[in-house]
């Protein structure tokens, strides 16, 4: 996942670096409550932005899981921790509790890809708990691509200008039916996609 930077640079030098990153919003900062979707690789950037905001993040049962943890706990984050892999009925249900509560940060490619493929969980949450979904596309000027790690996980540089590129506010009809969730899916992955230059 490429989290593996924090063995390497350790969690206090990742979180001095953050404090330096630029940002440059497109289009208007959601208002709470939203449910925030952006892709696995880009997630450092987007899960700083928020922090100050009692964000609640969705967050793996993984061991990169733990660390991206420890982080988002000193960012002052609220924790679901599993995956639609592990524990995902149950995930999806805190999400649609807490959804109404502020904004919940969801990688809907994660934890384990494939890459920039639109998994259910955001969409069904958003749709259940009637809050809206917005995408979030990031672009990161100077950066640091982990290539061998499965969703190229890129690491801001120090100073590094962020711009991030919000959709419009997304609401499905909680009538929705299988085949029009898949369609649903596959729009918000190529605007996703769109959103983030790729």
């Amino acid at each position: 996942m490429g989290l593996k930077l924090s063995y390497r640079f350790g969690i206090f030098p990742v979180n001095l670096i953050s404090k330096t990153w630029r940002y440059k919003i497109i289009g208007n900062i959601p208002e709470k409550p939203a449910i925030i979707a952006f892709w696995h690789g880009f997630m450092l950037p987007v899960w700083k932005y928020f922090s100050k905001q009692n964000p609640v993040a969705v967050v793996s049962l993984s061991k990169d899981g733990e660390v991206l943890s420890k982080i988002l706990e000193k960012w002052g984050y609220k924790l679901i921790r599993g995956s639609s892999s592990k524990g995902g009925k149950e995930v999806l249900e805190s999400i649609i509790e807490q959804a109404n509560n502020g904004f919940t940060l969801i990688t809907p490619d994660g934890p384990q890809g494939p890459i920039y493929e639109f998994k259910a969980g955001a969409v069904i949450a958003s749709q259940r708990s009637v809050v809206p979904l917005i995408l979030c596309g990031v672009k990161i000027k100077w950066k640091f691509t982990f290539k061998k790690s499965w969703d190229r996980f890129s690491f801001p540089c120090p100073f590094s200008k962020i711009i991030f590129n919000f959709s419009e506010p997304m609401n499905f009809d909680k009538e929705a039916d299988k085949d029009e969730i898949d369609k649903l899916l596959k729009k918000c992955e190529i605007k996703l996609k769109e959103l983030s230059g790729i």
